[in-house]
C-alpha cells in the first residue's frame, strides 16, 4: 500500500522530489517564516522536511492524505521541534519574545487541513456527532434529537468519535 504509493510519486527519485520541492517548497518556506520569524530557520525547516518526506517516502500514502497536506504535517513537527529546542536554549530565548504568542493564521489553516483530513478517515455517525458538537458548538440534547438517538449514545459516539480522531491523526504524522 505505502510502498506503491511513493513509488508513483517516486519520491526517492531526486527528479521528482526536485519537482515536489518546487510545487511546495516556497509555501513552506513562507509557512516557517511566519512561524519563526527567521530566514535561516525557515530554510533549515523546509530543508528538514524534504529530508524526512525524502526517508519516509515509502510510508506516503495518498489515500490518507494528499502530499501537500503530509508535507505541511510534517512542517508543523519540525517547527514544533524547533521550538522545543529554542526554548531550553537561553541564548534563543530573547528572539522567541518577539515572536507572536498565539498560532499564526496559516498554522490554523495547516491544522484545520490536518483536522479536515483525520475527519474524513472516521466513520460518518462519528464525524457527524464530533462535527455537530465541537466545531458547530451545538447542544448535545438538540443535535441528539436532530440524530434521532439518545444523549447518551450521542456521548459515547463523541468518545469513541475523538478516539478515532487521534488514531488518525497519529497516523498522518501529526504529533498530538
Amino acid at each position: 500500500m505505502g510502498g506503491s504509493a511513493s513509488g508513483g510519486l517516486g519520491l526517492t527519485e531526486e527528479h521528482a522530489l526536485r519537482a515536489v520541492y518546487n510545487a511546495h517548497g516556497p509555501e513552506l518556506y513562507r509557512f516557517a517564516m511566519r512561524q519563526l520569524n527567521d530566514d535561516g530557520a525557515a530554510q533549515d525547516v523546509v530543508q528538514e522536511v524534504f529530508l524526512r518526506a525524502w526517508r519516509a517516502a515509502e510510508r506516503f500514502d495518498p489515500e490518507v492524505a494528499s502530499l501537500r497536506v503530509w508535507l505541511f504535517a510534517i512542517a508543523r513537527n519540525v517547527i514544533v521541534d524547533e521550538m522545543r529546542r529554542r526554548s531550553v536554549r537561553p541564548a534563543t530565548r530573547l528572539a522567541l519574545a518577539e515572536e507572536p504568542a498565539e498560532p499564526g493564521f496559516d498554522e490554523r489553516r495547516v491544522n484545520a487541513w490536518l483536522v479536515e483530513e483525520a475527519l474524513r478517515r472516521i466513520s460518518p455517525e462519528h464525524r457527524v456527532c464530533l462535527v455537530e458538537t465541537h466545531l458547530r458548538g451545538r447542544p448535545y440534547a438538540e443535535v441528539a434529537a436532530e440524530l434521532g438517538i439518545p444523549v447518551g449514545t450521542l456521548r459515547t459516539r463523541l468518545f469513541y468519535g475523538l478516539r478515532a480522531l487521534r488514531v488518525a491523526m497519529e497516523e498522518m504524522g501529526v504529533e498530538l
